[in-house]
């Protein structure tokens, strides 16, 4: 309100007088509460421009000043700190003590009580080195902050605690982090029927791309998936792992734990300059994530490696057909399961036989005459 509104102004400051109301009201304005206006039951004074007079600032604290029945008190909201600029001892008085709410006193009169010392290494508080939590294996204990979510296969997951929903159902409405693992944990055997079907979609970048357009389509693109390894506590490690530990319960990887039990096959089934350039394209993936494994990704790394000049890569690792074929080609044994005896097992899906044949072929027969002895084939 101004004095501009006129007659509308004084209406509206008569309705802000009347204390017979029971509807709370809301007057702004500049200078009019000032002086001259008798409205006694204001709870609520908010100061929102500069004061530069003391007595324009006695005068407008002093509205809130008026006594009402059932008014024991009013709230200054400052926000221009305009009391402290006008700090009047005289007319504020002293300000009340606070008294401790154990002892009664001001100042407290409370005896701090000193912790015995430790009986095994004398010191108070004690310094004796903390065991782990039995549980999560970790000083301090991290338990709090995760929580068990069982799925419908009767395992339990762990998943960080979270207290603001932070996931989205298709429709648009808010889940918690239960419903969202409910979710994907439902959805993904539309997309693969057992471990081993995962493992052999996910070793080849072009069904490793199709599975992954699979689970955009249903929701659950890379930023859901990124939001997931974060849920899981699993942000170093591939997304295999997320979909594996989330469908089946498997223990995660990171991305260098799997890098290095890879390389152990990558050194029986491929020469030394392969070698060379399968470990550069590890270190991307350990450092980015398993979008440095897409095929459309191999002609960077080239150039990356061999500084442009893909001549070079040609000399030294053969036409591009063959440069290809051992870039996809390896990442069969990054996916597959090693087993206790270390021997890596080439899995059976759909009736399908993964065969020496299915190898890229410059290798096959390499393969046949150093492995052969030791290769079979497991059903599940």
């Amino acid at each position: 309100m101004t004095a501009d509104d006129g007659a509308l102004g004084e209406q509206h400051l008569r309705d802000f007088e009347d204390n017979e109301k029971t509807i709370p009201t809301i007057l702004t304005t500049s200078q009019k509460l000032s002086t001259g206006v008798d409205a006694r039951n204001i709870r609520n004074i908010v100061l929102m421009r500069p004061i530069n007079s003391m007595i324009e600032f006695k005068q407008i604290i002093g509205r809130g000043t008026r006594l009402y029945e059932g008014k024991d008190y009013f709230t200054i909201y400052d926000f221009v700190k305009a009391h402290h600029h006008f700090a009047d001892p005289e007319w504020d008085g002293e300000p009340e003590p606070e008294y401790c709410g154990k002892c009664g006193c001001n100042p407290c009169e409370c005896e701090a009580k000193v912790p015995k010392p430790c009986a095994v290494c004398g010191q108070s508080p004690c310094a004796c080195p903390k065991e782990p939590c039995p549980d999560c294996g970790q000083h301090p204990c991290v338990c709090s902050k995760r929580t068990k979510v069982k799925l419908a296969d009767g395992k339990a997951r762990d998943i960080q605690h979270m207290m603001v929903t932070s996931f989205w159902h298709p429709d648009g409405t808010p889940m918690s982090a239960q419903q969202f693992m409910e979710m994907l944990f439902g959805r993904l055997p539309e997309l693969f029927q057992n471990e081993d079907e995962l493992r052999t979609l996910w070793s080849e970048p072009a069904t490793r791309r199709k599975l992954l357009d699979g689970l955009a389509e249903r929701g659950f693109g890379p930023a859901q998936l990124a939001e997931m390894q974060k849920l899981i506590e699993a942000e170093r490690s591939d997304l295999f792992d997320v979909l594996a530990y989330v469908a089946y319960a498997l223990p995660k990887l990171t991305r260098e734990q799997r890098a290095e039990k890879a390389k152990v096959a990558i050194s029986t089934h491929f020469n030394s300059r392969q070698q060379v350039f399968l470990d550069f394209v590890l270190s991307h993936y350990v450092s980015v994530g398993v979008e440095e494994l897409d095929q459309d990704k191999l002609t960077p790394l080239l150039k990356l490696k061999y500084h442009n000049a893909i001549a070079d890569a040609v000399a030294d690792l053969g036409e591009p057909q063959e440069i290809s074929k051992v870039f996809a080609g390896f990442q069969r044994y990054h996916y597959q399961c090693p087993a206790p005896d270390g021997i890596w097992r080439l899995s059976r899906r759909a009736g399908r036989e993964q065969s020496l044949h299915a190898l890229p072929p410059f290798r096959a027969q390499d393969v046949r005459r150093r492995i052969r002895p030791r290769v079979f084939f497991t059903r599940r």
